[in-house]
C-alpha cells in the first residue's frame, strides 16, 4: 500500500503539466507493473470513465493490485502532494500573478507540457505500430482524421468507432484462440 502511494506520489510531482508521462514510465518501464499493451488497455478504459483519465487511472490501478484500499492508497498519492502545492503557488500567484517575468515563465512550462505529452502519445502508439495491424491502424487513423482534422464531435464518432473496435478486437481475438 505504501508503495502505490510513494509511486503515484512521486509521479504527481514529477508531472508539472501533466503526470501521464511519469504515470507510463513509472509503471510500465520502472516497476514493471504492467506491460505496454496493459497499461494501454487500462488507460483507453479510463477514457471512458467520468472524471480526469489519469485519476482514473491511480484508482483502476489501484483497485487491480490491493482491491479498494489500493485505490484509495494510489488517488491519495497522485492527489494529495499537488493539492498542497497548488494551494500554496495559488496563494502566491494572487500576490505577485502580475510580474511579466512570471507571466512569460508560465508561457514557457505550458510548452514543455505539450512536449512532454506529445512524447507519451508517440510512446503509447509504439506498441500498436510495432504489431502493424492495418486494421487497429487504420481505425487509429480514422478516428484521428474524423477528431483532428474534420473537427468532427468526439461523441458521435467515439460512440461509432468503440462498438466498431470491440467488435474487431473480439473477431481477431477469437480467430486467434481458434
Amino acid at each position: 500500500m505504501l508503495e502505490l502511494f510513494v509511486a503515484f506520489a512521486k509521479m504527481s510531482l514529477a508531472g508539472f503539466g501533466g503526470v501521464l508521462v511519469w504515470a507510463r514510465r513509472a509503471i510500465v518501464d520502472q516497476h514493471r507493473w504492467m506491460t505496454p499493451d496493459e497499461f494501454n488497455e487500462a488507460f483507453a478504459l479510463c477514457h471512458f470513465l467520468p472524471g480526469p483519465n489519469i485519476v482514473n487511472l491511480s484508482v483502476v490501478f489501484g483497485a487491480r493490485f490491493r482491491g479498494i484500499p489500493g485505490s484509495i492508497a494510489a488517488f491519495l498519492g497522485l492527489i494529495g502532494p499537488p493539492v498542497v502545492i497548488v494551494t500554496v503557488l495559488a496563494a502566491i500567484y494572487a500576490r505577485y500573478g502580475e510580474i511579466p517575468a512570471l507571466q512569460r515563465t508560465l508561457a514557457g512550462v505550458s510548452c514543455a507540457a505539450i512536449g512532454l505529452f506529445l512524447a507519451v502519445i508517440a510512446r503509447m502508439m509504439m506498441p500498436l505500430v510495432k504489431r502493424r495491424d492495418p486494421v487497429a491502424l487504420t481505425l487509429l487513423a480514422a478516428v484521428f482524421i474524423a477528431i483532428g482534422i474534420l473537427r468532427l464531435p468526439l461523441v458521435p464518432v467515439l460512440l461509432s468507432a468503440i462498438p466498431f473496435s470491440i467488435a474487431l478486437t473480439f473477431a481477431t481475438r477469437r480467430k486467434a484462440a481458434a
